[in-house]
């Protein structure tokens, strides 16, 4: 309740206090109170744009929940592999796996595309969802799945692209770097110049490994280019194993480079042009598109992005080999 200032008693109880000393109190009082109901109206307005704030956020949040489709009609099944392939992220294996698995277990979708922009990530993520694919593709024989490409398909999304029946790109798309590569630093001379001592213990000879301070070890560097060379093979395996005759002797292939989709479609690494909704009307058949692309709970997706907000890791796998 706003307070209620009595002016006459003001000016009864004060009747010692001269004509200005009374009008000046009486406006002091009187500008107390337009204060308050200033500080009033603006505690309103910043507690309505606050809820209008909250509100907004919660609705982006929720947005995608809201995007419930028939499943009892035909149609083409969608799933979408967008941004780094690894652990925690949108383009986890599990998350993949599980649009792809609900896309392939629909009887009504008449197909599945995969499509893909995503500069790659994590060997082993990766390789789950060529797995996957694999095994959905034997167990629903009569339904394909393609993987479309838009911006870019690296390393790790080529790793995916290459278990489905075909792949399908944009002519200005990037395709390849079929490649593996580990990242790190060397701080040697730069401790050593700043009169830095590096104190490290270990049990176990070689559990240092890869430490930045220390000089490298012949022997160390060469088991960890093993380790490179070996996930490389692997990699260039699936891929020649996906696509088979189709690829081109070209001794750059599996070299890191990459290419546009048309240079891709020339060294047999895509089928072909054309976006998703092209390759529902044209090669499947059936327009209309559902997205199965796994989606986190509102509260989940929360959680994350307040977390992200507060603290993210400054290096996530510093000495783990990516496909990028």
């Amino acid at each position: 309740m706003e307070p209620k200032i009595n002016l006459d008693k003001i000016s009864s109880e004060d009747n010692s206090a001269s004509g200005w000393e009374r009008e000046a109190i009486v406006n002091l009082a009187q500008y107390g109170l337009k204060e308050q109901r200033r500080a009033r109206r603006w505690g309103i307005f910043f507690k309505l744009l606050g809820f209008a704030y909250v509100t907004i956020f919660l609705v982006s949040l929720l947005a995608p929940q809201f995007s419930n489709f028939s499943t009892k009609t035909q149609h083409t099944a969608l799933v979408e592999l967008a941004g780094l392939i690894a652990d925690g992220e949108e383009a986890s294996a599990d998350n993949i796996v599980s649009g792809l698995r609900a896309a392939f277990k629909n009887k009504h979708s008449a197909a599945v595309i995969l499509r893909i922009n995503s500069p790659g990530g994590s060997p082993v993520q990766a390789s789950y969802i060529n797995h996957e694919i694999t095994r959905l593709r034997e167990m629903y024989p009569d339904k394909p799945i393609y993987a479309v490409v838009t911006d870019i398909c690296a390393s790790g999304g080529v790793f995916a692209a290459v278990a489905t029946d075909k792949i399908y790109a944009d002519k200005a798309s990037i395709v390849g770097s079929i490649g593996v590569r580990m990242d790190g630093f060397g701080f040697v001379d730069a401790i050593e110049k700043l009169g830095i001592e590096r104190r490290l213990m270990t049990a176990g000879e070689h559990k240092g490994l890869l430490d930045p301070f220390q000089p490298e070890n012949v022997f160390e560097k060469k088991h960890v280019q093993s380790l490179l060379d070996g996930i490389h093979q692997q990699f260039i395996d699936v891929v020649v194993d996906g696509r088979g005759d189709k690829l081109a002797k070209d001794k750059n292939m599996f070299s890191g480079l990459f290419w546009t989709g048309e240079q891709a479609l020339e060294l047999g690494l895509v089928d072909g042009f054309g976006s998703a909704s092209y390759v529902a009307r044209e090669v499947v058949g059936v327009e209309e598109i559902q997205d199965y692309t796994f989606r986190e709970d509102v509260f989940q997706r929360f959680a994350k992005r307040l977390g992200t907000a507060m603290v993210k890791p400054i290096i996530e796998a510093l000495s783990y080999p990516v496909l990028r």
